[in-house]
C-alpha cells in the first residue's frame, strides 16, 4: 500500500528518548478503514534496550521519596489534562469509539488514575508487631520489586495503561510498557508529556509493536520480575507459560461473559437504559459489558419490547458527530468475528430482535468503509451456544427468560468466566443473596460501572487473577520483607 507523506509514524521511546525502529505496522483509522499511522513492530532488540533502561533508572527513582514521585504524578495528570481534548480525539481516530465517550470516560479517568495513586501512595501504612517475652519487635516493609512489564489492551487504551503505570512508578518501580499495537498514539502523545512532568529518563519505557514479538520479549525477558496484563485468556495462558521459568509475579485482568438478573420488582426505568448502555458502551467492547441478559419470565415480555425500543435510539455512525452513541469497531476482523457471532446464533434457531441483519446501517459518506455495527439483541439463544459462552467483544447481548432465584444462579455461573455481574431488585434480602452466590469478582446491583478505585478490581475463573486497587495494586507492586528486632 502506497503511504502518503500526511501518515503520523510513531517511535518508541526508551531512556528519555524517542527510538525509530527498523519495521512498521500499518495502524488503521477504524470509522473510514484507512491506514492513518505507522507503529513501531518492535522485538527482542527494543525491550532489550527498554528494560536496560529502565533498569538504569531503577535506584534513583526507588530512593524518592513517596511525596517526590507523587509529586510528579499529579504533575502529569495536570498535563495531560491540558491537552484533554487532544488526547480525546486522538482516541477516537485510533480505537473507533466516539470522541464523547473518550472526552467524558477514557481520557478523565486516565487522569483520575494518576491523581489517585499519587495520593493513595501517600496513606500506605505498614505492620509491627511486639513479642515482649521474646524482647523482640517485628514490623513490614514494602519496597519496589524492579522492572514492571505492563502490557495493556486496545479497547481503553491510555485509561488502561495509565491504570498500571500510575501505581507501578508511584510505588518506584520503573516501567516497560507495551501499548496494542493497534492503537498506540495516545500513549505516544503521553511520552511527550514525560520530561515536562519532571519523570527521570528510563522511569517510563514505551515499547510499541505486536503481542507476539514485543510482548513475548517482555514476558520472557529474565529481568523483568513482574507482568501486570489486561486482554484475552488466551493470551494470558501464553504469559503464564512464558514467564514460568523466571517465577515471575502475574496480575492477570482477562475476558468477561456478565451476566445482568433482572428480577420481577426491578425498576426497569432505571434498569433498561442502563443495561443499554451496559451492553453497548464502547461499542461493547469493554471486558464488563453485559453481555447475557436474564430477565424474570414474568416482565420478560414487556423487558424485552420497551429494552429493544431503547436500543433502536442508539444511532451509529461518525464518531466525531455528537448525536451518535456507538463508533466503529476495532478492526475488520473483529467486525467480521463479531458477525459470525450472530449469523451462528441464528444458524442454531435464535431470534435477532434488532440490530446485524435485520436492519439497515445507514452510514455517512466518509465512513462507508469503516467497520460499524448496529447494536444486536438476540432472544431464544440456548445457554450452551457460543454466543452465551464465549467473550464476543462487540455490540451483541442475548437476552433470555427465567422462573427462579436458584436457577438463575446457576445458570449466570454456567460459564468459564467470572469478571462482571449486575442484580436488579427492589428487595434488598434478595440482591445481597444472590450477589454473595454470583462467581464473580464484581457485583453492581442496581447500578453499572460505579467504581470506586480503593476496592479490588479483577475476575475470578478465566477471569484473571489477581487484583487492581489501592492495596491490591500496591501489594502487587512491591515486595514485603518482615524484619526482627532483639532488643
Amino acid at each position: 500500500m502506497a503511504h502518503s507523506k500526511a501518515l503520523l509514524v510513531l517511535e518508541n521511546f526508551i531512556g528519555g528518548k524517542f527510538v525509530p525502529c527498523s519495521s512498521y505496522i500499518d495502524s488503521y483509522n477504524p470509522s473510514t478503514g484507512d491506514v492513518y499511522c505507522r507503529v513501531p513492530d518492535s522485538g527482542k532488540e527494543e525491550v532489550e534496550l527498554a528494560v536496560k533502561a529502565a533498569k538504569a533508572a531503577f535506584p534513583v527513582w526507588s530512593s524518592k521519596s513517596p511525596l517526590e514521585r507523587s509529586q510528579i504524578l499529579n504533575k502529569l495528570a495536570d498535563l495531560i489534562e491540558h491537552d484533554l481534548e487532544e488526547f480525546a480525539q486522538a482516541e477516537s481516530k485510533d480505537q473507533g469509539k466516539t470522541v464523547t465517550f473518550a472526552r467524558t470516560i477514557d481520557i478523565p479517568r486516565a487522569v483520575y488514575n494518576f491523581r489517585f495513586f499519587a495520593s493513595s501512595l501517600l496513606h500506605h501504612t505498614t505492620e509491627c508487631s511486639e513479642m515482649t517475652a521474646a524482647g523482640c519487635v517485628h514490623y513490614t516493609l514494602r519496597t519496589p520489586v524492579g522492572v514492571a512489564g505492563l502490557i495493556s489492551p486496545w479497547n481503553l487504551p491510555l485509561y488502561l495503561l495509565t491504570w498500571k503505570i500510575a501505581p507501578a512508578i508511584a510505588c518506584g518501580n520503573t516501567v516497560v510498557a507495551k501499548p496494542s499495537e493497534m492503537t498506540s498514539v495516545t500513549a505516544w502523545m503521553m511520552c511527550k508529556l514525560l520530561e515536562k512532568a519532571g519523570v527521570p529518563p528510563g522511569v517510563v519505557n514505551v515499547v510499541f509493536g505486536r503481542g507476539s514479538k514485543a510482548g513475548e520479549a517482555l514476558a520472557c525477558h529474565p529481568d523483568v520480575p513482574l507482568i501486570s496484563f489486561t486482554g484475552s485468556t488466551l493470551t494470558a495462558q501464553r504469559i503464564t507459560e512464558k514467564s514460568a521459568p523466571h517465577c515471575k509475579r502475574l496480575s492477570l485482568e482477562l475476558g468477561g461473559k456478565n451476566p445482568a438478573v433482572i428480577f420481577d420488582d426491578a425498576d426497569l426505568s432505571q434498569c433498561i437504559p442502563t443495561t443499554v448502555r451496559s451492553s453497548f458502551a464502547n461499542q461493547g467492547e469493554i471486558c464488563l459489558c453485559t453481555s447475557r441478559i436474564f430477565v424474570q419470565r414474568g416482565i420478560y415480555n414487556e423487558f424485552v419490547k420497551r429494552f429493544v425500543a431503547e436500543v433502536k435510539k442508539w444511532k451509529v455512525g461518525n464518531p466525531s458527530d455528537p448525536t451518535v452513541s456507538v463508533g466503529a469497531l476495532i478492526s475488520k476482523e473483529h467486525l467480521e468475528k463479531v458477525r459470525n457471532y450472530v449469523k451462528q446464533a441464528q444458524a442454531e434457531g435464535a431470534r435477532v430482535l434488532c440490530g446485524e441483519g435485520v436492519d439497515s446501517l445507514v452510514l455517512p459518506a466518509d465512513n462507508q468503509k469503516g467497520y460499524f455495527m448496529l447494536p444486536t439483541v438476540i432472544a431464544e439463544v440456548k445457554d450452551e451456544s457460543k454466543c452465551m459462552q464465549e467473550e464476543i467483544f462487540g455490540p451483541v447481548t442475548c437476552v433470555v427468560a427465567f422462573d427462579t432465584e436458584e436457577e438463575v444462579i446457576e445458570r449466570a455461573n454456567h460459564v468459564k468466566y467470572g469478571l462482571a455481574a449486575t442484580v436488579w431488585s427492589s428487595n434488598v434480602g434478595r440482591v445481597h443473596r444472590v450477589a454473595r452466590r454470583l462467581q464473580s469478582g464484581l457485583v453492581w446491583t442496581n447500578c453499572w460501572l460505579v467504581r470506586d478505585l480503593n476496592l479490588p478490581f479483577g475476575g475470578m475463573k478465566a477471569s484473571g487473577i489477581g487484583r487492581e486497587g489501592a492495596k491490591d495494586s500496591y501489594e502487587f507492586f512491591t515486595e514485603v520483607k518482615t524484619i526482627t528486632i532483639k532488643h
